[in-house]
């Protein structure tokens, strides 16, 4: 491998990529198909730098750039670790097949503002990367906070009132969080251990008082919005008046991914295992994790807006991250590692369907849906495999769920397995009745699918959705290469 191509220099250009790409995309504003290029080329070239460390990072190498020093001892630096090396491939992969679906999506909606929308996507995954590859505490900060910043005109794409409120509630929920409970928790971990930078075991063992690792974990946790673990996830739903690619960007690629992944970086780099377990200070995240992922599963049961079930969809398959996380073993951390995989896969696919059923019937209602699946084939089946891999039926899924009940055996918390065994149950009725309803609508309302003739979404959205159907079922075949990559943790 040559100098340029080193590790350590690659690690700068993936998170360059997306950025100077956001830079040319305006220079096309008048060209549609040169500006979409430009968008699927950036798209491509980064999965393609991403990609090209994984191998190294298996193999052990720890690439590192430090990108420049704002005082002794804190510097926007960058590291990949395992952890970060499979957030980053999530990310740059599902970008690729967002753009594609992000196509169809703009131009059969005929939306407005489609320069801006596929700028700010770009800067996103730049922020993205930031967060996966940052180096400590510091640097996950400033680019957590930039991903807030310039996916905010995404959720107010639109510009009506609607989206105007609801990003009010995301800036405000947001930025909230983060400057009055995450900004002081990295502060005191700076106090506390004299250093922000992420290590294996954590920098906290052994610097401070079980009481006060249990103050710092509830700080960290609520403070990073992102997450969306209840009471702090209002902002989610709220963000759905957004169009389509973007509360995919929201729900699978960027955004409540980079929350959970932050979350589950602090509990191995900064508090360590062993250390929060011995503590006890993880048990109340526990049980905190599990009733959120269980409440929020009972609202989505409620929900008859489709974008708004899969948002509590989302709200509760994040705190099974968050729950692995709070179990903190090898196991669980394991789990954490699969379900933010898996979800993602599964979720964008969803999100799509959603999109390419308004797309090509305008439909938004769960109660609309009588006989779409006779309609869009294409699109239900994917929205069946999709499904079936969020609840856990292999071989869509699976691993995720079965690694983290293990976790949660293994460690005695059984609160904790009986509510992953009860959301899954959950998830199979705001879920699967969706495909029934679609495909086999009853007789009283059987008349929606008379004289029924297929109409699906444009080209580019099929093809995105049923490119990320497949994957539900691929990584479901790759698990052991992503278990290898996490039990270098």
């Amino acid at each position: 491998m040559t100098a340029i191509a080193s590790p350590e220099r690659l690690v700068l250009v993936a998170v360059l990529v997306p950025f100077v790409g956001a830079l040319v995309i305006p220079a096309f504003h008048k060209r549609p198909n040169l500006r979409e290029t430009v968008t699927l080329t950036t798209a491509g070239l980064l999965c393609a730098v991403v990609f090209s460390l994984l191998g190294p990072v298996i193999d052990g190498a720890r690439p590192e750039a430090n990108v420049f020093a704002i005082a002794p001892g804190l510097a926007v630096a960058l590291k990949v670790e395992p952890l970060g090396m499979l957030f980053a491939l999530v990310a740059s992969t599902l970008w690729v097949v967002n753009s594609i679906y992000s196509i169809g999506y703009m131009r059969g909606n005929d939306e407005p503002r489609q320069t801006g929308f596929y700028v700010c996507f770009a800067l996103a995954l730049t922020s993205t990367i930031g967060v996966a590859f940052a180096g400590n505490l510091f640097t996950l900060f400033l680019f957590y906070e930039a991903l807030t910043l310039v996916t905010y005109p995404l959720v107010t794409h639109k510009g009506n009132t609607e989206a105007i409120r609801a990003g009010r509630l995301y800036l405000v929920l947001l930025l909230g969080t983060s400057l009055v409970l995450f900004l002081p928790a990295i502060v005191a971990t700076w106090v506390l251990a004299g250093t922000l930078n992420f290590a294996p075991g954590g920098i906290l063992a052994g610097k401070t008082s079980p009481a006060i690792l249990g103050v710092l974990l509830a700080l960290f946790v609520f403070g990073i919005g992102k997450a969306a673990l209840i009471p702090v996830h209002f902002w989610l739903p709220a963000a759905m008046v957004a169009p389509t690619p973007v509360s995919a960007l929201l729900h699978a690629v960027a955004v409540v991914k980079a929350g959970v992944f932050a979350v589950t970086k602090v509990v191995v780099y900064v508090f360590g295992l062993d250390t929060l377990r011995q503590a006890g200070a993880n048990e109340w995240l526990v049980f905190v994790a599990s009733m959120s992922l269980l409440l929020a599963s009972l609202i989505a049961l409620s929900c008859d807006n489709l974008k708004a079930r899969l948002a509590y969809s989302t709200v509760s398959q994040l705190a099974y991250v968050v729950l692995g996380a709070a179990i903190a073993t090898t196991t669980s951390i394991l789990g954490a590692g699969l379900q933010i995989a898996v979800h993602a896969v599964a979720k964008i696919t969803l999100f799509f369907c959603a999109g390419a059923i308004y797309t090509a019937h305008h439909l938004t209602e769960v109660s609309q849906l009588n006989g779409i699946g006779r309609k869009m084939p294409i699109t239900m089946l994917a929205f069946l495999a999709a499904s079936l891999s969020i609840i856990g039926v292999p071989p869509l899924g699976g691993w995720n769920k079965w690694t983290l009940a293990l976790g949660a055996a293994d460690a005695g918390q059984m609160i904790a397995l009986g509510a992953i065994m009860l959301s899954s149950l959950l998830s199979v009725g705001y879920l699967l009745p969706i495909v029934a309803r679609g495909f086999f609508p009853s007789a009283l309302e059987g008349e929606s699918s008379k004289g029924t003739r297929i109409k699906e979404a444009p080209l580019a959205c099929v093809i995105a959705l049923g490119c990320t159907a497949l994957l539900t079922v691929a990584l479901f075949f790759s698990v052991g290469r992503v278990e290898q990559l996490l039990l270098g943790l």
